[in-house]
């Protein structure tokens, strides 16, 4: 496994892999095991946050805690991760493309500078408190200037190569941006701010380099000094005399080389935000997907760029046509590439574009993409099938947003008949957009400071939760407004709309085939669970209320009998299994287990054998699903803060990984609670995390927007696959050792039941009435249970809470019907008694470990049951004929037991002959049969059953078959 491996060392890196590294910290030793990663998504909020590289034509731009290195023409991405998890605000290219330089936000943040080729860090500049606006490298490359928040109030000018502050000076207002001139001067604008700053190097040597005040002279305005001026950039070549900025009203303004405002004019738009300047070409960004075009030598205007999508856009269906009366997004950032033409343009919706301007009169799109705009909440991998009958090629997965759109990528590079490559993204298959209303498809999170936006976002949009059917033909949504969804996938309709509950939906889920049910579990804030069946169109079959609080995580569990699993703020976890009634099914809870900290989040594993619960104290605790009782409890975060917030198995259920509020994902070994790789990239946190089921990668989403594919290393696929072909095996040799029960032979019946439960001790009669008469000896005794009772038999005996002991009258009352249903005790249920136990050794299934094998208490019990039977007046072994046997068989999941009839005498007039007697025993199964040699002989071409367990003319031998 990769925890074995002996790549060890302090942050010792893998050049051709940049994230798989190891780190020392408080806990010991953790491994790195992601080899590489794609993002979709982007966080940029001005120009400040876009840059382009001038000699190679490569874009970066933040996303969350990473700088994303685009290369458009071959649709690659790189990737630099800030190692302080602190969110990237700004960054800029050196004049040389080889360096970086990024500042971030949150507490003590930094300005960092990186070698772009390593992907390392060089340089570490503190001087700001709270965050840093605007980064830019001087025209020589000697110096760095960074802007802080408007809470720092500051300008610094750092010799990074030396990491020393050689100037730095007091600002009196929120600076938006910074440029700089190739004459060594910077400028700097903001609210009611213009201003140039000139570096005096003469006077910086003479104090030997030690912080002096930075000279800034402030822009003469005139009758423009109340605007909001929120870009500026420096002109080029022979316009490098002279300053251009834009103002959010609307007008574009030059400065001449004296800081004497010498042009403007009104772009006649609503809103600008952005500006870019080349040699020959200035372009604004402004509202509504507007882009002017003017001159730098004398401000004509040109033309427009052509507009990207409209809002609402089917992407799958579309051409790039413009329509009438359409909204498109606002321009928020620009940059341009000297060496191809090329202008990037980010909008307001997280869309980019790189358009082709070489000539601006037919200017042509390169590449573009189109990301989520808001908080992404989940993600779902959609479901592979080998008979290609998916409706959506594989490979895809599925995000829903606050943005009000349900999306559907694609990493795979080959094509599907019904969804070719769109011409406005290659990783984007379709959007689904729940509501008309288009406003939350704009990022709304940076709004100028205008009053009439004050209450613009509304926070009851968006997608909170959805899930795909096994079937891969509907997909389940849940709003943040209680409204639950039903979309057929084949045609992308929404075909149910229901106003299912009072809060957000907090998770949805579909239940297994194997279950042997189809069914849809909805869970609220509003504390109720409702169960749909989809076979009859999602009709309610039942609202359960057991929370008290928020429910957080639903699951179905089982195989053949279908259990529902649900955890919630409430710190409490309710097991209930699923009973069929005349008008359809009905849960009934059968465990709860409080914990004294708040459940986030579970997931089950694939044997559906154990729930893994994420909680608030940071601790995954691993229940069983059939007992309820905790199994496993280790740590699923590595940090001391916060609180585990996801967990997710994986397809094997080999390893599962786990978000804390920290932001960080950590993969943990499912079995051994160690931790294998710890992740860092999100700048909020983690909301979703899926596996794919190829085992390469992990998906997971964030509050940033983001959505992060991680490459997982070959050890750990590796490790997953070979976990999934040991099950495989093991199930096959299953197969084969299980003998064939037919269920109807000639007429008769044969009960094929093991029911296991916990620790129950359940047996049963096998009787058919076209055999020969056997020879049996009296059978031992077993005693049905020695454990918990499910609800149903605690009210069937009468052991139930009082509260509920009403309901279920009928069932306590319950007698037995029949010739042999008379009884010794008033006790419903009975044990069978006088036999001799010296030989009887119950077997312990090794493949089994979720109890402990206690033979002390069965002989106590057995032997308090003899006492029993002799205080009755019994008889000991041997003496007592089957026939004055009668019991009752516990079926788990069953609304009531079923009685246990000895042997009588059918129509035909036919015997009917006891063949034998099973005693299940947590797992094993003990078979014991005296039987004449013509017997076993018939059983075993009639009934199939293994030779191993018929014995002919062995008295008191006990054989074992473990199921």
């Amino acid at each position: 496994r990769p925890r074995e491996s002996s790549f060890l060392g302090h942050w010792a890196a893998d050049t051709t892999s940049p994230l798989a590294f190891t780190f020392s910290g408080n806990h010991g030793i953790y491994y790195r095991w992601i080899y590489d990663t794609k993002v979709l998504g982007i966080t940029t909020q001005t120009s400040s946050a876009l840059t382009c590289d001038p000699n190679t034509g490569q874009i970066a731009y933040p996303t969350g805690c990473v700088v994303v290195i685009l290369n458009p023409r071959q649709n690659k991405q790189r990737h630099i991760f800030n190692t302080a998890r602190k969110t990237v605000s700004a960054l800029s290219f050196s004049p040389d493309g080889k360096y970086i330089a990024t500042g971030e936000n949150g507490h003590r943040p930094a300005v960092r500078v990186w070698d772009v080729e390593e992907k390392t860090q060089v340089s570490e500049l503190h001087g700001h408190k709270h965050g840093v606006a605007c980064v830019a490298f001087s025209p020589n490359m000697k110096y760095l200037v960074s802007v802080g928040y408007p809470h720092d109030m500051i300008v610094n000018v750092w010799d990074w190569k030396k990491g020393t502050l050689i100037a730095s000076n007091k600002i009196s207002s929120k600076v938006m941006a910074i440029s700089f001139s190739e004459d060594s001067y910077f400028v700097t604008v903001g609210h009611r701010h213009v201003k140039f700053w000139f570096l005096d190097e003469s006077r910086e040597f003479k104090v030997n380099l030690s912080t002096v005040p930075l000279v800034g002279r402030s822009g003469l305005l005139g009758e423009l000094h109340n605007n909001i001026f929120c870009d500026v950039a420096c002109g080029q070549g022979k316009m490098s005399g002279s300053t251009f900025c834009i103002s959010y009203s609307g007008l574009l303004c030059q400065f001449n080389e004296k800081r004497v405002l010498e042009k403007w004019i009104d772009l006649k738009v609503s809103l600008a935000n952005c500006i870019c300047v080349s040699e020959e070409f200035i372009f604004c960004g402004c509202a509504n997907g507007t882009v002017r075009i003017f001159h730098t030598h004398n401000l004509h205007y040109l033309s427009d760029l052509p507009k990207p999508h409209h809002l609402g856009i089917d992407v799958a269906g579309e051409e790039m046509l413009r329509r009438p009366g359409a909204t498109y997004s606002d321009t928020i950032a620009l940059a341009f590439d000297p060496r191809h033409h090329w202008l990037c343009c980010v909008y307001k919706d997280h869309s980019i574009y790189i358009w082709d301007v070489k000539d601006t009169r037919q200017v042509g799109k390169v590449w573009s993409d189109l990301f989520h705009s808001s908080f992404v909440w989940n993600v779902e991998v959609y479901p592979e099938f080998e008979d290609h009958r998916g409706c959506l090629p594989p490979g895809s997965f599925l995000t829903c947003s606050s943005d009000n759109t349900i999306r559907f990528w694609n990493l795979e590079n080959g094509t599907h008949v019904d969804f070719q490559k769109n011409i406005y993204s290659n990783n984007l298959l379709k959007i689904i957009y729940v509501e008309n209303n288009t406003q939350h498809l704009q990022d709304l999170t940076n709004l100028p400071d205008r009053g009439e936006n004050a209450n613009y976002l509304d926070v009851k949009s968006g997608v909170r939760v959805m899930q795909v059917s096994p079937d891969g033909q509907h997909l389940a949504s849940g709003d943040r407004a209680g409204n639950l969804r039903i979309h057929e996938l084949k045609y992308m309709d929404e075909v149910i709309k229901v106003e299912a509950h009072d809060s957000e939906v907090l998770c949805l889920q579909y239940s297994k085939p194997e279950t042997g049910m189809a069914l849809l579990a909805s869970a609220s804030r509003d504390r109720l669970i409702h169960v749909l069946n989809v076979e009859e169109n999602y009709k309610l079959e039942q609202t359960l209320d057991d929370h008290s609080s928020a429910i957080t995580a639903v699951r179905f569990a089982g195989n053949g009998e279908i259990q529902m699993i649900s955890c919630g703020a409430d710190k409490s976890i309710y097991f209930r299994s699923a009973q069929k009634v005349s008008d359809g099914i009905n849960f009934i809870r059968t465990h709860h287990v409080a914990e004294k900290t708040t459940l986030y989040d579970m997931d089950i594993d694939i044997t559906q054998k154990y729930v893994a619960v994420a909680c608030q104290d940071r601790n995954v605790r691993v229940y069983n699903t059939a007992s309820g009782k905790q199994k496993w409890c280790y740590k699923g975060s590595q940090g001391d803060d916060g609180s585990l917030l996801k967990v997710q198995l994986d397809p094997s259920g080999t390893f599962l990984a786990t978000s804390c509020s920290d932001k960080s994902i950590s993969i943990i070994d499912f079995h051994s609670g160690e931790c294998v790789a710890k992740m860092f990239g999100h700048s909020e946190v983690v909301t979703g995390m899926k596996f794919t089921f190829d085992c390469k990668h992990l998906i997971t989403v964030s509050g940033d927007s983001c959505i992060f594919i991680w490459h997982l290393s070959p050890e750990i696929t590796t490790c997953m696959k070979q976990h999934l072909m040991d099950l495989d095996q093991v199930q096959q040799q299953r197969k084969a050792r299980e003998p064939v029960w037919p269920h109807q032979v000639r007429g008769g019946f044969l009960l094929p039941i093991c029911a296991l439960y916990e620790e129950f001790y359940v047996c049963f009669h096998v009787a058919h009435p076209d055999l020969p008469p056997l020879l049996l000896s009296p059978a031992p005794a077993c005693v049905l249970t020695n454990g918990k009772l499910p609800m149903w038999a605690k009210r069937l005996l009468g052991e139930a809470d009082n509260a509920d002991t009403a309901a279920f009258n009928s069932r306590v009352s319950y007698q037995p019907q029949g010739r042999w249903a008379e009884r010794a005790a008033k006790e419903p249920i009975k044990t069978m008694l006088d036999a001799d136990l010296n030989y009887f050794t119950p077997i312990k299934n090794s493949s089994l470990h979720d109890s402990e094998l206690e033979p002390q208490n069965l002989n106590r019990l057995l032997s308090e049951v003899r006492k029993v039977s002799l205080a009755q007046g019994g008889q000991e072994s041997g003496d007592k004929p089957w026939n004055s046997f009668s019991g009752v068989v516990l079926i788990p999941g069953s609304s009531s037991p079923f009685t246990i009839e000895p042997p009588s005498t059918c129509e035909a007039g036919r015997n009917i002959s006891l063949l034998g007697l099973w005693i299940c025993f947590r797992g094993s199964c003990l078979f014991r049969a005296e039987l004449a040699s013509g017997a076993c002989g018939f059983l075993q071409q009639n009934l199939h059953l293994p030779p191993q367990l018929l014995t002919a003319h062995k008295p008191r031998q006990v054989l074992s078959y473990k199921t």
